[in-house]
């Protein structure tokens, strides 16, 4: 079984993508970037103003599933700027509380709109 999840409580597609798929029991969740669904605008202000935006988007696509932050079993985190790690990580551990998904987290030359991080996630249906 595939599905595509998509929700206006998260920023639409910037290219030819699907939020997230459902794949029989797990969820595929596209590179969410700090896009404040409401004005179609990027997040100003540090980088943990982003992340905090970013996962409010992933959060939005899981909850449209029916899911939560406790179903991500895998992250990758795509940063501008590796020394940004260490705030990055403080956001990310006040969200995921109860489990801490397996992660990979790379420094990229460049990300949509010049963002300074961007988040995509798999979570299991159970």
């Amino acid at each position: 079984m595939i599905k595509v999840i998509s929700t206006d409580k998260s920023p639409a597609a910037i290219g030819p993508y699907s939020q997230g798929i459902r794949a029989n029991n797990l969820l595929f969740v596209s590179g969410q970037v700090p896009i404040d669904p409401d004005t179609n605008e990027v997040v100003s202000g540090t980088i943990k103003d982003q992340t905090v935006r970013v996962f409010e988007n992933l959060k939005a696509i899981l909850e449209e599933a029916g899911l939560s932050l406790d179903n991500v079993v895998k992250t990758t985190v795509f940063l501008k700027d590796m020394n940004e790690f260490s705030s990055v990580n403080e956001v990310y551990a006040g969200y995921f509380m109860k489990t801490k998904p397996a992660r990979s987290c790379v420094e990229v030359a460049r990300l949509p709109k010049d963002v300074g991080i961007e988040m995509e996630a798999i979570a299991i249906i159970e």
